[in-house]
């Protein structure tokens, strides 16, 4: 297929068409010779990887079980951008979220990512918190972050005068961001795509034999061979893991449920409000997003089943409820939508990323909430462990530039800019009014290098439907215009 390359949601015409290979079902994957290299799973972790192998000579795959990329744990998360101040000190995630957290920063001014430095704090409740605020500081500085502070009761509340009564103090990180959990592994993907990776969606993989020289995949749409494979397969890690013969890990599903509440309660909040963390996780927070909106949650609940995406009224009760003590007002507010995610545990307290030269395989499994920031740097990561398999990679070299479509509530959005509709009426005819998106900006999703194909893949494209009527009003037309594209 050819695709125009669209920049803030405008097409590009002064830029060359990009020929890339991307595979549904009911069509045909390619007969020819073994892939040099083949991903598995298209999540934030796995497209980051393809992105990197695209700057070498391989000819590479990207295979994705569901009908779009960042289609599982990456749609669905707290989208922070950490500093890893509190990682494990010393540990693989800790050096990969420092650096990955630099990487993705820079990638993301680069391209248009949408990320907002609001700061975080870590609120302590009781005097046992507060006690342990020193720890976490001395810990963040074992991590190489040295920004850290502490606050007292008084300036913590002149920076949040929202916050419920009782706060003692806090932990102040003023670095930690929040970004586009969408964009960006959207971004990695059509980098990769533009750069010859090849993309094969509705494609599950259900047992692999590994030769002497080449890995046979079997998948849902048939075979697929390749000579190295990179496992990045999110919850399913593990099983993949055992298809190659090892049984060094077991992912157990975390399911997170969040709130999002209106735009309205935005100014309620100005940091990230983190609790003092446990051994379950990082626990309850209250967070903005790059949207304008308004996070609480996640739960931290450890299922058997890893589909299991739905959110339970109990859990809502019960993020309500601590809701109501780190921002009593937050409570009252309208909620937008509800929505849960589940996170690859492993009941180990690092990554399990490990390289098999004499299986020419990568396995990168429990890759967690951190995953996000910690992507650009495990794709480098991983790549090196990849070079050790007996691949020769070839000299890197620089990929096209790339420009996203602007999702940020506090960017430019394509309806106020009216040079843009001047060159182009569409982007000022609104469609979703709840977002305000527009006309132009749908068009663009339903027809960039790797476009919409779903009312949900749509609405992370461009917002549409997200919003406080949660497509009530635009969602049948938006149905008929991804038909459209479709046929």
């Amino acid at each position: 297929m050819t695709h125009p390359v669209t920049t803030a949601g405008q097409p590009r015409p002064d830029c060359p068409p990009y020929d890339v290979t991307v595979t549904r079902a009911g069509q045909p994957l390619p007969d020819g010779s073994p892939y040099d290299v083949t991903v598995i799973g298209a999540g934030v972790v796995g497209t980051a990887i393809a992105r990197e192998l695209a700057r070498y000579r391989v000819r590479t795959a990207l295979v994705e079980a569901s009908d779009d990329i960042g289609n599982g744990t990456s749609k669905a998360n707290t989208a922070i951008l950490h500093t890893g101040f509190d990682a494990v000190s010393g540990s693989l995630e800790a050096r990969l979220v420092r650096e990955g957290q630099r990487r993705l920063a820079r990638y993301a001014a680069e391209t248009g990512i949408p990320v907002e430095r609001v700061g975080a704090l870590l609120v302590a409740w009781d005097e046992e918190q507060l006690e342990a605020l020193p720890a976490l500081l001395a810990k963040a500085e074992a991590n190489g972050y040295h920004a850290a502070r502490l606050l007292d009761a008084g300036r913590l509340a002149a920076l949040e005068p929202h916050l419920g009564p009782g706060a003692l103090g806090a932990l102040e990180i003023p670095d930690e961001s929040v970004i586009c959990p969408w964009t960006t592994p959207l971004a990695f993907a059509t980098q990769a795509l533009r750069a010859g990776v090849h993309l094969h969606l509705d494609c599950r993989v259900t047992d692999i034999d590994s030769g002497t020289d080449v890995h046979t995949l079997t998948t849902s749409r048939g075979p697929l061979r390749t000579r190295q494979l990179i496992n990045a397969a999110g919850l399913y890690a593990d099983e993949i893991d055992r298809q190659l013969g090892n049984d060094v890990f077991t992912v157990t599903p975390r399911r997170g449920q969040l709130i999002v509440f209106d735009k309205l309660a935005r100014d309620l909040v100005h940091h990230i409000l983190l609790p003092v963390p446990t051994a379950a996780g990082k626990g309850v927070l209250v967070a903005p997003t790059v949207f304008g909106n308004v996070l609480l949650g996640p739960t931290a609940e450890d299922l058997d089943d890893k589909s299991a995406t739905e959110s339970t009224g109990d859990a809502i009760a019960l993020l309500r409820e601590k809701g109501r003590r780190i921002l009593p007002r937050l409570i009252e507010e309208e909620v937008t939508a509800v929505y849960a995610g589940l996170r690859a545990a492993t009941g180990q307290e690092d990554y399990r990323i490990k390289e098999y030269p004499d299986r020419r395989y990568v396995a990168v499994g429990g890759i967690r909430s951190t995953g996000l920031t910690a992507s650009m740097a495990i794709a480098a990561h991983v790549t090196a462990l990849l070079a050790r398999t007996g691949i020769d990679l070839g000299a890197p070299q620089e990929l096209a530039p790339l420009t996203m479509p602007s999702l940020g509530e506090r960017a430019e959005r394509p309806y106020a800019d009216a040079a843009l509709i001047a060159r182009d009426p569409a982007y000022g005819t609104v469609v979703c009014h709840c977002e305000r998106v527009t006309a132009g900006e749908i068009r663009d999703a339903l027809h960039c290098v790797l476009p919409a194909r779903s009312a949900e893949g749509l609405a992370r494209r461009t917002r549409a439907g997200n919003g406080r009527c949660q497509g009530f009003y635009c969602g049948a037309g938006l149905r008929a215009l991804i038909e459209g594209a479709r046929s």
